[in-house]
């Protein structure tokens, strides 16, 4: 009958391929239904997810940074091949970054246009309950990822980061994995915004090792609204990522143990003295005055830049071309023959905050030309080519600016808050130095025990300038958690609230928000900003009529008769009944 129906090479077929493979998928099946159970008898495998996404995040955050090492490395030796040829090592300073960003630009263009910018915009707006596919598609991904790593193998020339971009990488990990969460749970319905919002606070662990500053940041930035219930899964994952990433610089060798990522040397006796006290919130008004002054240009940039007929044609259709021409004119600027010697250009972005963070007065050391002469064994001899530290930091200070402002309209796949962050170190080492020449010469404080920790300032700065900036408070934690200074952290904690107090007077927006508002993106603006008179407007003329309310001060009596003649799940709680007037009526 066999014979009969079907060939003898179609039965030869089912027997040797389709009968054993029918076979192993349904014992693959049996297995993994076992491996579920077992695994889902410990935890929920939900808890399972977020170990993974840490995991996962954490090895992409280190494979990026060992590609740009790499990259960076090459494009070092090769400039220092061409010493003594002047032209030749202006043409490889130039066009090596120039090379790369046209690279970023145009593949992550040609593969999604979506992955441009830093992602952390969109994904504010898609945990807001806006349904954004596209962002999260594992072509965005993967574009967004290979055009990161060539953004900052571009180094400091571009100036730019990774902590938006790698926010948005990791909440995509986190999108598919909340997919396959959902198949082994066996549901047919799936919810990405628990998995998101862990995903956010996991690529700021998994880039820094800094779990509690990365949770800190999924609750300011990222959510409009944040759930209770997801405070521990933030925190676990971010603990999975922050020590994988630790554990993998340890197999790298770039790190002998757990520790910070940024080791500094600041004295544990006397870190700071009394008096310094109102000197640190003095700093966070200069950082909150120059959040503001960047925030402005920042804002007349990006208007600009939707204005101008040229600009749009040329965005429009030469995106690559525009990047080139941007990063040519930055390249040409950082020259280190020329004026890139007054802004430590040789240095990449680590070694620019290590060297700001050192805790010597870079005044005492500057007469010391043995120092000076092995730039390879203190970086921070880069910022005293002429023997004066202050002609070096407030020349990178007035270029930076501009030049951070230009690099945000690249389009290409690029972070802002750790140039930002540096930013405000070099406005508190400056500060730093300054207040240590004063102190050398007798001005105030007794030396004889422990002179100005000029890092500490920088430490201070970078956290108040990022924080007023992005209208946070993780910075400060942040900057605690980089170098492990805890004898910093009230100081630290005072600069970052006095410049955001600052900076957000005038209901002025933050960085992201203002990048929202420039893509027209839909985000839950402060209700405050939108009607500042809102806290005295009386409840009746909010809520609709009808239903019982109950006054603050309402007693034992009055509650229990609301309760038995109101059939209402939810009660309005006024502070008096003449509120609602409106709404009793």
């Amino acid at each position: 009958y066999i014979v009969d129906c079907v060939s003898v090479r179609q039965w030869k077929v089912y027997k040797t391929i389709i009968k054993p493979a029918f076979v192993l998928n349904t014992w693959n099946w049996i297995c993994l239904v076992r491996v579920r159970c077992v695994m889902g008898s410990l935890m929920g495998m939900e808890w399972y997810c977020f170990a993974a996404l840490g995991i996962l995040t954490a090895f992409l955050s280190f494979l990026m940074d060992l590609s740009v090492a790499k990259l960076l490395r090459a494009h070092q030796w090769l400039y220092s091949q061409l010493e003594g040829h002047c032209l030749l090592q202006f043409l490889c300073w130039t066009l090596y970054p120039v090379s790369l960003s046209a690279l970023s630009t145009s593949f992550s263009q040609s593969i999604c246009p979506f992955s441009a910018g830093s992602g952390v915009p969109e994904v504010r707006t898609i945990l807001s309950g806006v349904d954004m596919p596209h962002y999260l598609s594992l072509t965005n991904l993967f574009a967004k990822y290979v055009g990161l790593i060539c953004t900052l193998a571009a180094g400091s020339t571009v100036f730019l980061g990774k902590v938006g971009p790698f926010v948005h990488l990791s909440t995509m990990v986190g999108a598919y994995l909340n997919q396959l969460c959902t198949v082994l749970r066996g549901e047919k319905e799936r919810t990405e915004g628990a998995m998101l919002v862990v995903a956010a606070a996991v690529g700021v662990a998994s880039c820094f090792g800094a779990p509690i500053s990365g949770v800190l940041f999924s609750v300011e930035v990222m959510s409009s609204h944040f759930a209770l219930k997801d405070y521990c899964p933030c925190f676990f994952a971010a603990a999975c990522g922050a020590l994988t990433f630790h554990l993998l610089s340890m197999w790298s060798g770039e790190q002998e143990t757990l520790q910070a990522l940024f080791q500094t040397s600041f004295s544990d006796d006397l870190p700071f003295y009394p008096l310094e006290i109102p000197v640190f919130a003095i700093l966070g008004l200069l950082c909150g005055a120059g959040s503001c002054v960047y925030l402005f240009c920042h804002r007349w940039i990006l208007l600009f830049i939707k204005t101008n007929k040229i600009l749009i044609k040329v965005l429009s259709t030469e995106k690559a071309l525009y990047s080139a021409m941007v990063v040519f004119l930055l390249a040409s600027v950082t020259f280190p023959l020329s004026a890139g010697q007054y802004m430590a250009s040789k240095l990449t972005i680590k070694q620019l905050l290590s060297s700001l963070l050192d805790s010597r007065q870079w005044t005492s050391q500057s007469h010391n030309a043995s120092v000076v002469l092995q730039p390879n064994l203190c970086p921070w001899s880069e910022w005293i080519p002429s023997g004066n530290p202050y002609l070096t930091l407030g020349f990178f200070l007035f270029m930076k600016l501009w030049m951070l402002v230009l690099a945000c309209t690249l389009p290409l796949p690029t972070g802002y808050f750790m140039p930002v962050f540096i930013y405000g170190a070099a406005i508190g080492r400056l500060f730093g130095e300054g207040l240590a020449y004063v102190s050398l010469n007798g001005a105030y404080l007794d030396q004889d025990r422990n002179p100005i920790n000029p890092g500490g300032y920088a430490l201070a700065g970078a956290a108040a300038f990022s924080g007023a900036v992005t209208h946070t408070l993780s910075p400060a934690l942040l900057a605690l958690e980089l170098t492990g200074q805890s004898t910093h952290a009230a100081p630290i904690l005072l600069a970052t609230l006095v410049a955001n107090a600052l900076a957000r007077s005038g209901q002025r927006p933050s960085f992201y928000d203002a990048l929202s508002i420039s893509k027209k993106l839909p985000h839950l603006p402060s209700l405050l900003k939108v009607y500042p008179r809102l806290s005295s407007v009386p409840i009746g003329k909010v809520l609709g009529p009808g239903g019982p309310v109950l006054e603050r001060a309402a007693g034992p009596a009055e509650v229990q008769q609301v309760l038995n003649t109101c059939s209402q799940t939810q009660i309005p709680v006024v502070d008096t009944l003449g509120e609602c007037t409106h709404f009793k009526n």
